[in-house]
């Protein structure tokens, strides 16, 4: 009797089909300036549509994302620099150094005195100088702000 191989998926065993955050909509005050920043970072452009109408919208992938951002005019009412993004990397001194060496404005590696220090502003008391001394993954930060803010 031969039989047939099935390839388990995600749905067959849950119910539910695959789910990936692709992208994520940042507002910003200046299309272009936006668009300057991030290509300074090497990330990907992926797309730069105008439309008739005003809509704009601009698309960048960082390098090994499987996340883009996306910004434009007429795409959110949300007012711009009110979006905050984690940009996950292996290694922050090295990232920390290449964004540096792009003229970002970045800050110092840090990492949590409490937890939610991350979130507080720079200079806080609550973020200790440095990486975290166990090296622990999520442990260690580094911020740095788009011309939004």
């Amino acid at each position: 009797m031969a039989r047939t191989a099935t390839k388990t998926t995600i749905e067959a065993i849950t119910g539910q089909s695959d789910q990936k955050l692709e992208v994520v909509i940042i507002p910003v005050s200046d299309v272009d300036g936006a668009k300057n920043f991030y290509a300074s970072l090497g990330w990907r452009l992926d797309a730069d549509f105008r439309f008739d109408n005003g809509f704009r919208v601009v698309q960048f992938t960082p390098p090994g994302s499987g996340c883009s951002i996306q910004f434009g005019t007429k795409i959110t009412p949300i007012a711009p620099g009110s979006a905050s993004l984690y940009l996950v990397v292996s290694d922050i001194a090295a990232a920390r150094g290449q964004l540096a060496a792009s003229g970002v404005n970045v800050s110092e590696v840090f990492h949590q005195g409490t937890p939610g220090a991350q979130f507080q502003p720079e200079g806080s008391p609550l973020r200790l100088s440095g990486p975290t001394p166990d090296q622990s993954s999520y442990g260690s930060y580094s911020g740095f702000s788009d011309p939004d803010g």
